[in-house]
């Protein structure tokens, strides 16, 4: 088990029928680790997604991440995690990932190669 394991929640796919009875506003970026595909495990039942997520534990690398608002390297920077910080990462895609600090963000987007190993 590594420190990140050791540091970030147990989420567990809630039991029952999950729906949504009405309307529900949108987050602004970077608040709740929700998008129109996916969102963090802890969020369903009270917000839609496509798909709902477990996280990975990880832990911010010696130089802490950027966390922004999209994949682009001119993206604005809605965050920055320190160094050690342990983070919820939902998503992957090539040199980005997509994560939180918990259920009640904030969230974004930072470099994978920010996290350590």
């Amino acid at each position: 088990m590594s420190a990140a394991d050791s540091q970030c929640e147990t989420y567990v796919v809630p039991a029952g029928v999950l729906g949504l009875t009405g309307p529900v506003a949108k987050p602004a970026p970077g608040t709740l680790p929700l998008r129109g595909d996916l969102a963090h495990i802890a969020l369903a039942g009270v917000h839609l997604a496509a798909h709902y997520v477990i996280p990975q534990n990880r832990i911010v690398g010696a130089n802490g991440a950027d966390v922004m608002e999209n994949t682009r390297d001119d993206s604005p920077v809605l965050n920055h995690f320190a160094a050690g910080t342990p983070i919820e990462v939902l998503d992957v895609s090539g040199d980005w990932v997509w994560g939180c600090l918990g259920p009640d963000g904030p969230s974004g987007y930072m470099k994978a190669d920010s996290l350590a190993d």
